[in-house]
């Protein structure tokens, strides 16, 4: 087992050691009203408010919660978030499992040593949804023993799951003798009512979502941080719940639990079911609306910001910041993820093996194994899936009793590959390959291969081919194939048949729809589209002249053809007509033939190819990847040391700060006091106005966003009742993303307002402290 007692605490910030005045005032008022839930609840059991930290400072739980947004794509949404910290960290069970922990550390420090309990869990998980702009939360609860400690081993792999169908609804045949159902005697008029006060209702609530910055989500549902996966509030695993909180308040359930969560109800505004401990008096919209003026950012002194806190604190006391440094995750943590690079889990009759990205020479990054026993022993199935390999395999499924592969593509492959499966990558046995057929010229979307035939399916041709099927003789003795230099032509054709869709541009009785060369038989066979109200299709039989008889002649006789004309007796073809018609299908035999011989060549340089990619397998990175892209990193130092030979100077240059101002006053070698008071001047006016010049576009950004928010809330409530449920789910979605996108906004425009007297502060102490200025300013 991990010690913890043994972690080096001595390099982490003071706010791990220390309460700030606020938390301490904090800590009292938790205690104020832990005092009243034990006095009003004795038979429950202690809150969970606060625990000690790594460095054995109380803290409260909420101020352990750091919203962090970090900086890559898939944590943006939940179930990313909710992946990333069931692979990155491992489990650790709590000592007795009915009571809570008697610590609970930073996120910072959970992540660093990849383990942790449920809450540590927990509280990672709701950092990083809430920074991802959810309305998350902690929950302390209780919930089935397999749930808790992490034993799959009795539930279905996710992968294997199933969508749930949709039940098609029965259409009930009418009986014109049935009883007559009673009439309605309920009010049109008031269910209209009710149902557009609904709507309000939920419009309302979707507004007032937004303007806390909060993203949507269908319905209010669970996330197992173990496991990653999402349950809905009524699933039977879940036992009862405690207290839930985040990072602004804490709320204690109020209501019975004997049946589990399914009857809970999740209003958190509902003072009857949640007590909730600090009033909320939280109002970003209006606060950020009424934004202080530009000066403000500078001129205002620490002690009178310190003063109106106070003041504010006498009136409602609001949740201190958290206390925890700011979570980080390189991209280096971010892609190994799983602890030392690998992960397994135990479902019922299935193990799922987690990789890193290039841990694996071949690209495997997860393998999936059935069994037919839950002694996970006799192998049934495996699912392999791939990145970042150079032949674009993304997923390969091997069936052991059938010892059928499958293979799965990404487009990109040389010859257009998107499925291949077989049992044997021997020439000329079973396969079925499938392309990408906006890669290929042909056309081509499925090609099935046996020893027999080859069957070729095609779409978006211009000559409306869909399909062809190529049968030929089994040969007597067994032809060894090797690589492309095979005589492709080892096997005899016997027929060549083609099918044709429909051509608008021609009659149906001249718009083949079949075409079959018998080639061993000497005969053609045309077979033509039906036409409308006809049930039999007009048809074409050629046989071509002998071979010594072709020599001697080259005439045409009727018993070379034999022709059935729908809807007609008589013949009304000329035999010249045929004539050339036979000369033309005898000459698309000979090309048919080529492109059979070619089509089974493809299918040995693919099989070559895919045995060389197999046998050297190669991963690609990406060109911004510097650390595995060798060619990359070596072009990058190349151009970079050729940059410093051409301007060796160049850097100390670019870093100095004073050079713009030094050049405005001639660049003197020795400044007067005069000149140093100027130069200090002109630089803090200069960095004071692009501070403002920020803030100023900040705020204009977010007064835009808002003023187009108000449009779409007045088209929303203009229009509500004309909106088709489509139309009203994009225009809620768009008002959530623009909602999302003022919170983000007002985040930014308030951090620019707290950090822009620091870095102004800052900024005057390095000037003093310069060389070229501190005999001037030492003392200013």
């Amino acid at each position: 087992d991990f010690d913890w007692s043994s972690i080096d605490t001595s390099q982490l910030p003071d706010s791990y050691k220390m309460n700030s005045p606020r938390e301490k005032k904090l800590l009292r008022i938790a205690d104020h009203y832990h005092q009243q839930y034990t006095h009003l609840c004795p038979e429950r059991k202690p809150l969970f408010l606060h625990p000690v930290n790594e460095c054995g400072v109380e803290k409260f739980v909420s101020t352990t919660v750091r919203p962090t947004l970090l900086p890559y794509t898939e944590l943006y949404h939940w179930d990313g978030c909710a992946s990333f910290v069931s692979d990155y960290l491992t489990m650790e069970p709590l000592k007795c499992p009915l009571t809570p922990p008697s610590s609970l550390y930073s996120p910072t420090t959970i992540l660093k040593y990849q383990r942790g309990n449920c809450f540590d869990f927990s509280v990672l998980l709701c950092s990083m949804l809430i920074g991802a702009g959810y309305d998350a939360y902690c929950v302390n609860g209780y919930a089935t023993q397999n749930m808790c400690s992490l034993d799959e081993s009795l539930e279905e792999c996710p992968l294997l799951r199933k969508p749930q169908e949709v039940p098609k609804e029965d259409v009930k045949k009418s009986n014109k003798y049935r009883v007559k159902s009673p009439p309605d005697m309920h009010s049109k008029f008031e269910l209209q009512q009710e149902a557009k006060k609904k709507a309000e209702t939920e419009a309302t609530e979707k507004k007032e979502r937004g303007e806390r910055g909060m993203r949507e989500v269908p319905e209010t549902f669970f996330i197992d941080p173990f496991t990653g996966n999402s349950y809905s509030t009524m699933d039977e695993q879940f036992l009862g719940i405690e207290s839930v909180w985040n990072h602004k308040n804490y709320w204690v359930n109020m209501q019975d639990c004997r049946n589990g969560c399914k009857d809970l109800v999740f209003d958190l505004s509902d003072t009857v079911h949640w007590e909730i401990m600090l009033s909320e008096t939280d109002k970003p919209l209006q606060l950020l609306l009424g934004a202080q003026k530009k000066n403000e950012l500078f001129d205002t002194n620490v002690d009178d910001m310190q003063e109106e806190e106070e003041e504010e604190e006498e009136i409602s006391f609001a949740m201190p910041p958290s206390w925890v440094a700011p979570i980080q995750i390189s991209p280096k943590e971010f892609e190994t993820r799983c602890s030392q690079g690998r992960k397994v889990i135990l479902y019922r009759k299935a193990k799922l093996e987690k990789w890193a990205p290039y841990f694996n020479g071949n690209g495997l990054v997860k393998r999936l194994t059935i069994y037919a026993d839950s002694n996970w022993t006799e192998a049934v199935e495996v699912k392999e899936w791939f990145k970042n390999r150079e032949d674009m395999l993304d997923m390969r499924e091997v069936n052991k009793q059938t010892q059928l592969t499958t293979e799965y593509f990404s487009p990109g492959h040389l010859f257009g590959l998107k499925v291949h499966t077989y049992k044997s990558m021997n020439p000329q046995t079973e396969r079925v390959m499938e392309f990408y057929t906006e890669t290929r010229v042909d056309g081509l979307q499925k090609l099935a291969e046996n020893a027999n035939e080859i069957k070729e399916y095609f779409v978006g041709r211009d000559d409306f081919k869909y399909f062809q099927h190529t049968e030929f003789r089994t040969k007597r003795k067994k032809v060894t194939l090797v690589g492309v230099g095979t005589d492709v032509n080892s096997r005899p054709i016997v027929q060549i048949k083609e099918c044709f869709h429909r051509n608008l541009q021609k009659p149906a009785d001249e718009d083949i729809a079949e075409r079959v060369f018998l080639i061993e038989e000497e005969m053609i066979q045309l077979t033509y589209h039906l036409k409308d109200k006809y049930i039999t299709a007009s048809k074409k039989d050629f046989f071509k002249p002998a071979e010594s008889y072709r020599k001697q002649s080259e005439i045409m006789t009727p018993e070379m053809c034999i022709t059935y004309q729908a809807g007609s007796s008589e013949q009304h073809t000329k035999l010249v007509h045929l004539y050339k018609l036979l000369r033309e299908l005898t000459e698309e035999e000979k090309q048919l033939k080529q492109q059979v011989c070619r089509s089974q060549a493809e299918v040995l340089k693919i099989l070559e190819i895919r045995e060389n990619e197999e046998a050297d397998i190669k991963l690609s990175a990406s060109i911004y990847d510097t650390e595995r892209n060798a060619k990359r990193r070596q072009e990058y130092e190349a151009m970079m040391n050729a940059k410093k030979d051409e301007f060796p100077g160049q850097k100390e240059q670019d870093l100095d700060y004073l050079a713009p101002f030094l050049i405005q006053i001639g660049s003197p070698e020795k400044m007067s006091r005069r000149q140093a008071l100027r130069l200090r001047d002109n630089c803090l006016s200069d960095f004071k106005n692009r501070l403002v010049s920020k803030a100023n576009i900040i705020q204009a950004h977010f007064e835009k966003e808002v003023e187009e928010l108000q449009k779409k809330n007045q088209q929303f409530q203009e229009n509500q009742n004309q909106l088709s449920e489509k139309e009203e789910a994009d225009l809620l979605a768009d008002y959530s993303e623009t909602m999302f996108r003022i919170h983000i906004l007002a985040l930014r425009l308030d951090r620019e307002k707290q950090t822009a007297p620091q870095k102004y502060l800052a900024l005057e102490e390095k000037l003093r402290k310069d060389p070229r200025l501190a005999e001037h300013l030492g003392h200013a």
